[in-house]
């Protein structure tokens, strides 16, 4: 994974973006189909958005899907920059399909993509901006949101906010993976702001619940600590 310069001061560190960033990657990939699904089932509903939706949507998803396709290669090789705006080819890069094929569940995607791209990038604002706009389906997927607007408003210092939203994404599935990752950023926010028990608690709930995860290792020599 590519490092990106650090904003903050070396004590007010808190996360390692590039670490979330690649592990929000590592999630898209393998549940990209539940992003794709949303806004499907209120085709159903009416007669004329069916048609609408199979005579402009559906192709547009189609194309928006083949466009996107160089973005998502640059992505995966970690050239933010060049996913965003440039990725070669003649292609367009996620801020221009989010522009071209909103509507679309592909230009949906594009969302999440652009907004991770801009905060890998210390764009943080902009990513705040994107990731709000996106539309997460399921469980995983709202996690993987909250979890990736908390490291902007970390980064932006609105540590309040940060918080809430790893609290959010921690509680959004218990997932073997991202609720003990999240619990953790959690626990270590609580502490930075001196609320000892609540890190503790955190803690502990990694340390019961997700005993296999690669965050309960660590639990035990932060809750000797917070004693």
């Amino acid at each position: 994974m590519a490092q990106r310069k650090k904003t903050t001061k070396p004590d007010d560190v808190l996360i390692d973006i590039s670490e979330v960033s690649g592990s929000a990657e590592n999630f898209f990939e393998q549940y990209k189909k539940q992003i794709l699904i949303v806004g499907g089932a209120l085709a159903v509903l009416i007669g004329g958005w069916v048609a609408y939706k199979f005579a402009y949507v559906g192709p547009r998803q189609k194309e928006a899907l083949e466009q996107m396709a160089q973005a998502e290669h640059q992505f995966q090789r970690d050239s933010f920059a060049l996913a965003l705006a440039n990725p070669g080819g003649g292609f367009p890069g996620f801020a221009d399909i989010v522009k071209k094929y909103g509507g679309t569940d592909a230009g949906n995607a594009a969302l999440y993509y652009a907004g991770v791209s801009n905060l890998n990038m210390g764009n943080f604002d902009a990513a705040i901006s994107y990731l709000e706009d996106f539309s997460p389906a399921g469980t995983l997927l709202p996690a993987m949101k909250s979890g990736a607007l908390g490291d902007a408003y970390a980064e932006k210092g609105d540590l309040a906010k940060a918080l809430s939203l790893y609290k959010k994404a921690a509680n959004e599935d218990d997932n073997e993976v991202i609720t003990p990752y999240y619990l953790k950023k959690v626990a270590l926010l609580s502490n930075k702001q001196g609320d000892k028990d609540s890190a503790k608690e955190a803690w502990e709930k990694i340390k019961n619940e997700f005993p296999k995860s690669n965050e309960a290792r660590e639990a035990d020599k932060y809750i000797t600590s917070l004693n």
